[in-house]
């Protein structure tokens, strides 16, 4: 599906997408110094006032700020941006719009259900941004670099598998916490992020372009090489040998003939036969296969 998609839309990719995100965060931040925060009020997600008619805050709360500006969210976006890119390169820029695309709508969907159940809990829902969206960008790497490792704090190597546990236990305990406290909007961008990565990572697992597929792929490719120079190593010990006595690369099981018959004849290993046999193009699908007793 995605490819189908990336054949149609890819052109409008937005390239080093991450980079337009932490602009959208700066953004937020000089807006909440106008005005003590107020210039925020008329940009946050809020869905009595989304569906009164003002629906710019539809889109206008990604540029929201993700929280108080501190030497730790700088260090957060430097850290936001080294992931993304990562996975931008990956997966490539189409894909990696959609993520973020799909993250957005998918927690606006959230959002707007949470104040359908219950009206009251939109109040919280003034604090929407993509904070969670970004930090999920992390769970998407880990999922297709488990084995790599970060330095925790700088000093702890740890491998971006079990960095993920301890960020998903992270986000459970944030979870508990703002549903014990009835802050619901946190709840929703937390769950929405999730399910966000969850569905990405489902649509492109069987991807030739992820790192599992190629892997997988590059697998496949060195077990046939592997078996096919098997094969020629026991044809040349055995004396492929045309009358003159020059060794041959390939000679048919059936037949006996070599490439020096002819310039027209090809050979092929049988991967149903029980062992190294190699047949011409008219004795590969005619021949009975070899079984090992």
């Amino acid at each position: 599906m995605l490819n189908k998609l990336e054949k149609k839309f890819g052109r409008f990719a937005i390239p080093n997408l991450t980079l337009y995100l932490i602009g959208s965060y700066v953004l937020g931040y000089i807006l909440s110094f106008v005005g003590d925060g107020a210039a925020l009020s008329w940009i946050a997600f809020y869905p009595p006032l989304i569906l009164s008619g003002e629906i710019w805050r539809l889109i206008s709360w990604v540029i929201m700020p993700a929280g108080s500006f501190d030497i730790l969210m700088v260090l957060m976006l430097f850290i936001f941006y080294q992931f993304g890119t990562i996975l931008e390169k990956t997966w490539g820029s189409f894909r990696f719009n959609v993520y973020v695309l799909s993250g957005i709508i998918i927690t606006v969907i959230g959002g707007f259900i949470t104040y359908a159940i219950s009206p009251a809990a939109s109040f919280t829902l003034m604090s929407f941004s993509t904070y969670y969206i970004s930090l999920s960008i992390f769970l998407a790497v880990a999922a297709m670099y488990p084995n790599m490792e970060v330095m925790l704090y700088f000093i702890i190597p740890i491998k971006f598998k079990w960095a993920a546990v301890i960020h998903l236990a992270y986000l459970g305990y944030m979870c508990f916490k703002a549903f014990s406290v009835g802050a619901i909007g946190t709840v929703v961008l937390i769950i929405a992020s999730l399910v966000n990565c969850a569905l990405m990572m489902y649509l492109v697992k069987n991807d030739y372009t992820s790192p599992g597929a190629q892997f997988k792929n590059a697998r496949r490719k060195a077990e046939f090489k592997r078996k096919v120079n098997e094969g020629r190593k026991e044809a040349a010990s055995m004396g492929y040998r045309n009358a003159s006595g020059t060794v041959t690369k390939h000679k048919c099981a059936i037949c006996g003939r070599t490439e020096l018959d002819g310039d027209e004849l090809e050979f092929r290993f049988c991967s149903k036969c029980e062992g190294n046999y190699e047949y011409c193009q008219d004795h590969l699908f005619t021949h009975q296969h070899v079984k090992r007793l």
